[in-house]
């Protein structure tokens, strides 16, 4: 089966709790990103979302070891439920995302623990 990419939707970055401050200075201020809103059912994980023309940035809060982290793409493709079963046919496991509002979505991870995110839009972005 071919995984019909359509775009990178997003890049999940991370920092250390309490640099929120530092972080809104950098990716705001100086890149020119302007903060978007943040789902609420993931704001109490801190951290914020921002974007610059079509690129959004997910700035997200943790302080874990490596191989553990948050850090991740996200890939907005087509045909999420094929893929989905696809993938769970070749042993791929399946990590369920909290839901967020117009999309639908799930991440694996690849052999070396790199996490992937996949989602479709079931409304306009």
């Amino acid at each position: 089966m071919k995984i019909n990419i359509k775009r990178i939707d997003h890049v999940q970055l991370c920092i250390p709790k309490g640099e929120d401050k530092i972080a809104r200075l950098f990716y705001l201020e100086i890149l020119g990103f302007k903060e978007i809103n943040k789902p609420n059912n993931l704001k109490r994980n801190g951290g914020f979302w921002c974007q610059n023309g079509s690129v959004e940035i997910h700035i997200g809060v943790e302080n874990e070891p490596q191989g553990k982290s948050k850090r991740h793409p996200a890939f907005e493709i087509q045909n999420l439920h094929s893929v989905r079963n696809y993938l769970e046919k070749k042993g791929v496991k399946i990590k369920e995302d909290p839901p967020i509002p117009g999309r639908i979505r799930f991440s694996i991870f690849d052999p070396f623990n790199n996490r992937i995110e996949f989602l479709e839009y079931n409304e306009s972005p």
